[in-house]
């Protein structure tokens, strides 16, 4: 299978590819001679809208159309499926093509939300595009009885087939599409969606649809797009964050090779247009900018803990997420007082492709090309810069070259049409340089963590205290949606008080106590893959294993027992510990460690053996990792982000770290902020055990507790729990 996508007419010599409303579809820039003539016609071969999420050809190709971003987690083939179960449809016959942000505006949202965020591709959206593609197969059921006269209950689809069941009369889909694409749409909500017990399609490891372009190297990103009379930019934002541009110099920069324009980009940045992108990031270099002084310029990465360091006893802008019982007549009254703090670092997305963006601008007509992981987002950002009305604005959605919360924001869209905005009809093609990406970043946020735990004479844990300092996701991104009192709930992310990503709001602990100081510094921070969860698994997970060891207790019995009220959570603790074999010998110096957690609707654990060198430096061997995400739509990409997350999780976990010199980011590139090398790998056994009752995340959720299984194995290895990430200068047993 393949995607198919179109391409807005780009010259005299150029195509169409896909037909339907103009300026609908996923727009790509390349020349007619990529593709050979009987490719391009059979492109063009004329496909009926049946339905909003189907669009059916002659040759009984079915275009499922879809608003959310694919970035590598397969949440486009995860849909796919779902919509064509409904319908009926023929698998082998399955493409895509993504819906534009403009053509829903224009349809008044028909499409819904566009954002690709928090793990809900497929939990959020799963209801309506499944009834979007039983709504498809009613149609085509009707189109059918109407040319044969007969009741609709007589039909049957199947396979891409309608049936005449009395007579064994038989249509192709693409017989009827253009007849059914006339009729009027049913009701959505009338539609009866199948038992997920009686799927064929959904809930298949069937093979994802973007998989053999990206294979052939066929697969397009932004940074591949070409358009006729397309310039290239480059560009750099002050290095201290909310810093402007006071003046430059670019004179040198005129008279080289292929420069265009150099430029000034909002009140931060200069760039430079030129002819290659290459021209424009040589002429960039000789440029001089002079930046304003601010006092911005003068933090330094030990001011920054330090101010995170207050945070854990002040009581000054600290915001409460629960109380349960008297904590402090309760520890007061404890046999045993345990107490720890752990800190985490800003760490960036380091996505393989860039940011990057194709912006096209006219008096008339913005036309923006980007992977984004919320097309409404980044339709709204081109439309304010450009200062048009959303329906003279367009963006055609890319695959992403990874996003992981990156892509979510829209700066790199912003600038794009800025710069595009002063080369006006020409297309302007900005790619951020790996050093640019890194240090103007939106990062995981820094945090600090102290816990207090009450333990009675039985070792049972009566008491918990939670104190988190640390910086504001909302307050650096979306300050509107603080709080009254100017709390941010994200900062409870995985603790929360109630609700399906409660651990603590069903733990047995009589006495609890979360609360946390918001602590924001210059530096912008934003959702990272697993956003607050997966610090927040570190700091409870880990010191959790601390409370077990100081009540002379096993950790998953001990979790057992304060899990006891929540089903879901033990049982995919249990599911874990039995694959991995917890209890059972292990090879002489590997030692187990546990973790469990809950995030975006799902319950994950994980079990981690790893091994300590005399020199100081772990191995982890082995992973067992598993997750209850409710329903499971393809076991096979569910495992592969199981996999993802762990290579992600560790990265952080034993490598990367941002730090703030200056006021400015000192790693620019994967020689200081390296990723987890193959070897370092482990084996990962995925344990999927769906209860089929709930709609959980997949994308993000087993991150939560790959570092704590691994941090908590490497305790039980050296005796001492490592409470400071990254441990890439660490000697473990030192």
């Amino acid at each position: 299978m393949t995607i198919m996508m179109k391409t807005p007419k780009v010259s005299r010599r150029g195509f169409v590819i896909g037909t339907a409303a103009a300026g609908s579809g996923l727009a790509i820039g390349f020349d007619a001679n990529m593709l050979g003539i009987a490719e391009a016609q059979r492109a063009g071969d004329a496909a009926n809208d049946v339905g909003i999420w189907v669009r059916i050809k002659r040759n009984n190709e079915i275009i499922v159309r879809t608003a959310r971003s694919e970035m590598g987690q397969g949440t486009i083939t995860g849909l796919a499926q779902l919509i064509v179960e409904e319908l009926e449809g023929d698998w082998k016959k399955v493409k895509f093509e993504y819906v534009t942000p403009g053509e829903s505006f224009a349809r008044k949202a028909a499409w819904g939300d566009f954002a690709t965020v928090g793990s809900r591709g497929i939990r959020t959206s799963h209801d309506y595009v499944r009834r979007g593609g039983a709504v498809a197969r009613e149609m085509l059921k009707q189109a059918a009885a109407n040319q044969w006269k007969v009741p609709v209950d007589q039909i049957k689809a199947e396979n891409s087939t309608l049936t005449h069941v009395p007579t064994g009369r038989k249509l192709r889909y693409g017989q009827v599409a253009e007849v059914a694409s006339k009729l009027t749409p049913p009701d959505p909500k009338s539609m009866k969606l199948k038992d997920p017990k009686t799927w064929k399609v959904a809930g298949k490891p069937l093979g994802r649809i973007d998989t053999p372009d990206k294979l052939t190297g066929k697969q397009l990103y932004t940074t591949d797009l070409k358009l006729p009379g397309m310039l290239n930019a480059v560009i750099k934002a002050a290095p201290v964050f909310k810093t402007k541009v006071k003046s430059f110099d670019d004179s040198k920069a005129k008279g080289m090779p292929g420069v265009k324009k150099v430029v000034k980009v909002g009140d931060n940045a200069v760039a430079v247009v030129a002819d290659t992108w290459w021209h424009a990031k040589k002429a960039l270099e000789v440029v001089t900018i002079a930046y304003e002084d601010t006092p911005n310029s003068k933090v330094q990465q030990s001011t920054i803990w330090s101010a995170l360091e207050e945070g854990l006893t002040s009581s000054t802008g600290v915001y409460s997420a629960k109380k349960q019982g008297d904590f402090g007549k309760s520890i007061a009254g404890s046999a045993k007082k345990v107490e720890a703090t752990y800190r985490t670092q800003y760490v960036n997305h380091a996505t393989m492709e860039p940011m990057s963006c194709v912006a096209k601008y006219t008096p008339e007509k913005c036309e923006v090309w980007c992977g984004t992981q919320n097309g409404q987002a980044a339709h709204a950002a081109a439309a304010r810069v450009a200062g048009l009305p959303l329906d003279k604005v367009e963006v055609y959605k890319q695959l992403l070259g990874g996003g992981f919360g990156r892509r979510a924001r829209t700066d790199y869209v912003e600038q794009a049409v800025a710069i595009a905005k002063q080369m006006p009809g020409s297309p302007v093609k900005l790619i951020w340089s790996r050093e640019e990406d890194m240090v103007q970043g939106a990062y995981r946020p820094i945090g600090m963590c102290k816990l207090t735990a009450g333990l009675d004479a039985n070792g049972d844990l009566q008491a918990l205290h939670i104190r988190l300092s640390a910086a504001s996701i909302l307050s650096s991104v979306r300050p509107q949606a603080l709080g009254k009192d100017g709390s941010d709930p994200t900062m409870f992310q995985g603790w929360f008080a109630g609700g399906t990503e409660s651990p603590f709001g069903y733990m047995a602990i009589p006495n609890i106590q979360i609360e946390a100081a918001m602590r924001n510094t210059h530096v912008p921070v934003s959702f990272w893959r697993g956003v607050n969860c997966n610090q927040h698994a570190i700091f409870t997970e880990c010191f959790v294993e601390e409370v077990a060891k100081a009540a002379g207790k096993d950790p998953v019995e001990f979790r057992r027992k304060i899990l006891a009220k929540n089903p879901k959570h033990l049982g995919i603790l249990n599911a874990v510990v039995e694959k991995a074999g917890w209890g059972k010998p292990l090879p002489a110096g590997r030692h187990r460690g546990v973790a469990v957690f809950a995030g975006y609707g799902s319950y994950c654990a994980a079990v981690a053996e790893v091994s300590v060198s005399d020199r100081g430096r772990a191995k982890v061997h082995r992973m067992v990792i598993g997750t209850n995400c409710g329903h499971v739509v393809n076991p096979d990409q569910v495992k592969a982000q199981i996999e993802g997350s762990v290579a992600y999780g560790l990265g952080a976990l034993f490598h990367q770290e941002n730090t703030i010199k200056d006021g400015a980011m000192v790693e620019t590139n994967f020689d200081t902020f390296p990723s987890l090398l193959i070897d370092e790998m482990p084996h990962i056994e995925s344990v999927l055990a769906p209860t089929n009752d709930f709609w959980g995340g997949v994308g993000e959720p087993t991150i939560m507790v790959a570092a704590p299984a691994v941090l908590n194995a490497i305790f039980h290895a050296t005796g001492k729990m490592q409470r400071s990430m990254p441990l890439k200068s660490t000697n473990l047993r030192v």
